[in-house]
């Protein structure tokens, strides 16, 4: 502890991201990158973007990125926010929206950002259990808060809550802020964004990091009511007036305007989700359902831990917490389709053979 800290900087326990080495020949399935790279033409546009105009600052407002985003969910322009990267805009939104006399709710399992963020802003919260089988209880929010947020699917078990639950606890709370972080909503939910125009206290979040394979271009953007955008606006020109550069703007705009290659990627992420999930069960592993690009899962006989580190020895990364009730899971990005076999052949050459999991 330095003597030179703020007071609030010893109190913190900062997000731990997950591993990137620098490691020949890795099968790297610990951070939910999309396998599949970004749309061609996001590409090209960074490239036709890496010119002289670098010298300039880039248009504060972001009106490209934003009016692309407003076509393709059919809102207002000025309902959209843009930063960089979705934990940005969470950051914006926790101090914006989220800090009130009552604690703001989550679940005690899900994106461990949350919490880092309450403790760095100060905000009182309350981690909400989620139920036995690792869902979300609407009944649970029913109580008082100043502010609620939920991922959805949730992170990192993957499972979803449909869209009538969604719209069933923003009815039931309508005092009150809630925020839906939707980063992985693209492999196989039903985003609430349709909801902001009828609810004006909801806020959706999303990141183009999962889905559009951006995740080195670091862009998220939130969809709500004028209200919520504009208490995000004043935070972010408290801060920095111009959070996207010229080449984030064009390369995320080209991004979202290329439909064709958004859906053939996210479904390919699909297929083999389903297929590395069910390979998983038939060795024996609970898997839990999953709405997102990975999977969640764990084996009656081994440890996540030990597992984790068998599979590394063989050069593959999976995701492990050491927390409680989830110990034993490990998070497992979809790769490639060769990623997956090698997965596959992995974990048969450290376990032996088992009856599907019928739990």
């Amino acid at each position: 502890m330095s003597k030179y800290w703020s007071p609030v900087v010893s109190t913190l326990h900062p997000y731990i991201a997950g591993e990137q080495p620098k490691i020949g020949d890795l099968v790297k399935l610990n951070t939910n990158e999309n396998p599949y790279g970004p749309s061609p033409k996001a590409i090209a546009a960074i490239a036709a973007e890496a010119g002289d105009r670098l010298r300039l600052y880039p248009d504060p407002a972001s009106s490209r990125l934003r009016g692309a985003i407003a076509r393709r969910y059919g809102v207002p322009v000025e309902d959209v926010f843009v930063g960089n990267g979705s934990d940005e805009v969470l950051a914006h939104t926790f101090q914006a929206l989220l800090k009130h006399d009552r604690p703001l709710l989550y679940p005690d399992i899900t994106y461990s950002f949350y919490p880092a963020y309450c403790l760095l802003y100060g905000i009182a919260s309350v981690a909400v259990p989620l139920d036995a089988h690792f869902g979300i209880r609407l009944a649970d929010y029913d109580r008082s808060c100043g502010a609620i947020i939920l991922p959805n699917p949730n992170a990192p078990t993957g499972i979803g809550l449909p869209l009538a639950d969604i719209e069933a606890l923003v009815a039931a709370h309508p005092g009150q802020p809630v925020v839906i972080d939707e980063a992985y909503i693209d492999f196989g939910g039903e985003t609430a964004i349709p909801l902001t125009r009828k609810y004006p206290n909801l806020l959706v979040i999303h990141t183009l990091s999962k889905s559009r394979s951006l995740a080195g271009l670091r862009v998220g953007y939130a969809i709500g009511q004028r209200p919520l955008i504009d208490a995000l606006e004043r935070v972010k020109d408290s801060f920095n007036s111009y959070p996207l550069d010229r080449l984030a703007e064009a390369g995320a705009t080209a991004a979202i305007e290329d439909e064709a290659w958004f859906d053939e990627t996210r479904k390919r992420v699909i297929a083999s989700r389903e297929r590395v999930g069910g390979g998983l069960r038939q060795r024996g592993f609970e898997v839990l359902p999953s709405q997102s690009n990975f999977v969640f899962a764990r084996h009656p006989a081994r440890s996540g831990a030990d597992l984790a580190e068998a599979l590394r020895d063989r050069s593959i990364l999976v995701r492990h917490f050491a927390k409680p009730r989830i110990s034993d899971f490990l998070r497992i990005s979809i790769g490639t389709e060769e990623e997956c076999d090698r997965l596959i052949e992995a974990i048969d050459a450290i376990l032996p053979p088992a009856r599907a999991f019928s739990g």
